[in-house]
């Protein structure tokens, strides 16, 4: 995420706000320029900008904006708790829309007679059930997931140590950029890394959760949930990747840096993102593992976990470079 300003006054302003507190100039965010502007006609404004707290730009008056095109399905107006809920997830929805831009990656609406795009399913559990994921192009969401408490729970129960509305747009969004960046002369090199991902889902799905991760995952899978199947270990290297990519740009946007400590034999924990070639995945993964102690520490002494509770074994960052390869390549 970049560090934004007011374009009147100068003062720092965030990613989600529509107007700036200092000198009251009406705020919204161009997805086309990456940039927080002036709002200087309220007409440019998403259509959505009350139903899903949007502050974004629209391409021309009277329209949805990048993001809120991409939705297909919500909660009905008069389901108060739902729209809510659905607002948080158009929040982050839209993190991960700048997280794809601000690397060269765009997301084209649903088109279902082409069968091309992405759509957005975000809906209500409590109203039918909702199971999250992705199916030719369709991204579903359970909607439950904004809400802290319920997240946290299933977070326990699954014995996973991070889960995320955001972190669930990134998963899915790999699934649905695996058909799109992924070419057949590519799929050689793909399942040499990850596996075949035509095997049979819904029997590696009955065997994860009967007998849960093979003995040793950690050497070779970022996540428990990667071991399950080659097309999840793609989506949970694919959001790793996004994870990386975003917490680094945020850095380097707020000049955090690390330098140090030095340990025995006078090697020093540094990084610079600032300074990183974001071309090269093993300068990305020199910087960011630095980073990530540090955040980690940090939010230790906070008195809660790790910010980044995951290891990046050398299986993992092959198969990391894979994807940055592969987005290197299809990036506009």
């Amino acid at each position: 995420m970049h560090a934004f300003t007011c374009g009147r006054c100068g003062q720092l302003v965030f990613f989600h706000n529509s107007v700036c507190l200092r000198c009251d100039a009406p705020l919204g965010f161009d997805p086309e320029r990456l940039r927080m502007v002036v709002v200087a006609d309220e007409e440019r404004r998403c259509i959505h900008t009350v139903t899903a707290g949007c502050n974004w730009l629209a391409a021309a008056p009277g329209e949805a904006c990048a993001s809120c095109r991409l939705t297909r399905t919500r909660p009905a107006d008069g389901d108060v708790d739902a729209l809510a809920a659905f607002a948080a997830a158009e929040a982050q929805k839209r993190r991960l829309v700048f997280n794809l831009r601000s690397i060269g990656l765009h997301l084209e609406p649903r088109d279902e007679v082409a069968g091309t795009g992405v759509a957005f399913d975000l809906l209500a559990s409590d109203q039918q059930p909702v199971t999250t994921g992705h199916a030719a192009g369709v991204i579903t969401l359970d909607l439950a997931e904004s809400d802290d408490v319920h997240r946290e729970q299933v977070r326990a129960l699954m014995r996973e140590p991070y889960r995320t509305v955001l972190g669930h747009f990134r998963h899915e969004i790999g699934h649905h950029l695996f058909t799109v960046i992924v070419t057949p002369d590519d799929l050689g090199e793909v399942r040499e890394r990850f596996g075949d991902e035509r095997a049979d889902y819904q029997a590696a799905l009955d065997r994860h959760y009967e007998h849960g991760a093979p003995t040793g995952w950690e050497a070779e899978h970022v996540s428990e949930y990667a071991t399950m199947h080659p097309a999840e270990d793609w989506a949970e290297t694919f959001a790793h990747y996004l994870h990386i990519r975003a917490t680094l740009e945020t850095a380097a946007a707020y000049r955090l840096r690390v330098d140090g400590p030095t340990v025995e034999g006078g090697d020093a924990f540094a990084a610079d993102p600032a300074s990183v070639d974001p071309a090269s995945l093993a300068a990305l993964i020199e910087t960011w593992l630095p980073l990530s102690y540090a955040l980690n520490a940090v939010s230790r002494s906070l008195g809660d976990g790790d910010l980044y509770p995951f290891v990046l074994p050398p299986a993992v960052i092959a198969k990391l470079d894979l994807v940055h390869r592969l987005v290197q390549r299809a990036a506009d």
